[in-house]
């Protein structure tokens, strides 16, 4: 049994003092993997301000980054124990407890932009999706972008056929494992916290990440070759724990809403930013060559990986992708 398990009750006793007894702060703890830097961690800081700001220190928000209170494969069960009260957790994340339908977010190539990704997410689609959350004892409350991840490795990656016999680290998400074995990769499932040490010792080639991570994490200063690709998206659901969140008093909740919603806009615009500038780092770094792929070349990867579409249909259902790429494109009803 985990260490954090014991006793658990009584954490989630200790999260709930303050309803009953005004003197005392609701303490919420907010853990995430990723450094406090990152889109992802300044976010959090941003909601830890304005949730104390709006409910006049009648909340405390306590920060965890860089996986310092749970590994990130640990969190959701923590979360759902009531041993934390929110989490940050990739889309990815959520297949491993049954809710698979968050892995259309991984699909290859499935949202051209920002945009396309705002359309889903702010649409009926998004708010749908959220609620598959509730069964599992916790309530989404908001999508965080991170934003388009790109390919590393110690060899140059251009074409499919480079991607061959290569071991990747990736998220636990079946369609993560499918697109990289439609590249004739080997997937490695690992905990954020672990890649760069399996990146510098040669236990994975290589991965694929965003720049604001790759750049906080140093994967860059471990890899000999970086290939632009925009190839898929990560992004984060803020999720709570239910029973926590339905017994907060009426006018505490109004607070916090108020403070994710600006948090969540913060958050969002900052993401894009952040990452151009990360790039603009890991390239000045001169630490890794960085590969500019051709249309032709960036449309044979994405040809390559057509094929986990179909696989991926299966365990999130063919309507839901038709419908989320309905919901991507100009003009959608979505």
């Amino acid at each position: 049994m985990h260490k954090w398990v014991v006793g658990s009750a009584a954490l989630l006793a200790a999260s709930l003092v303050g309803p009953a007894n005004a003197q005392q702060p609701i303490v919420i703890k907010f853990s995430h993997v990723v450094a406090p830097e990152t889109p992802k961690g300044k976010g959090a800081v941003k909601f830890q301000e304005l949730a104390q700001k709006y409910t006049n220190g009648k909340v405390k928000v306590e920060i965890y980054p860089n996986s310092s209170l749970f590994k990130d494969k640990e969190e959701l069960e923590a979360l759902q124990l009531g041993a934390v009260q929110m989490l940050a957790p990739s889309n990815s994340k959520f297949g491993p407890i049954g809710v698979k339908e968050f892995e259309v977010f991984d699909l290859p190539f499935i949202l051209p932009d920002r945009a396309s990704l705002r359309r889903v997410t702010d649409g009926p689609l998004g708010r749908r999706l959220l609620k598959l959350l509730e069964p599992k004892g916790m309530i989404g409350l908001a999508y965080w972008d991170n934003g388009f991840k790109q390919f590393s490795a110690n060899r140059p990656l251009r074409k499919p056929e480079d991607f061959k016999g290569l071991k990747f680290r990736i998220q636990s998400s079946k369609v993560l494992e499918a697109q990289m074995r439609a590249l004739g990769s080997l997937p490695q499932i690992m905990a954020f916290s672990e890649v760069y040490q399996a990146l510098q010792t040669g236990v994975v080639d290589g991965q694929e990440n965003t720049a604001s991570n790759m750049y906080t994490q140093k994967f860059h200063e471990v890899q000999k070759y970086t290939t632009r690709t925009d190839h898929g998206y990560i992004g984060y659901v803020v999720v709570v724990n239910k029973k926590f969140w339905d017994d907060l008093p009426k006018d505490v909740h109004a607070s916090l809403d108020k403070a994710m919603a600006e948090a969540t806009a913060y958050a969002n615009e900052i993401s894009k930013s952040e990452n151009d500038e990360a790039w603009d780092d890991i390239k000045k770094s001169g630490k890794t060559e960085i590969i500019e792929l051709t249309a032709a070349e960036k449309g044979a990867l994405k040809a390559a990986m057509q094929p986990v579409y179909a696989q991926a249909a299966s365990r999130v259902g063919k309507s839901l992708i038709e419908e989320f790429e309905q919901a991507a494109k100009a003009g959608g009803t979505n």
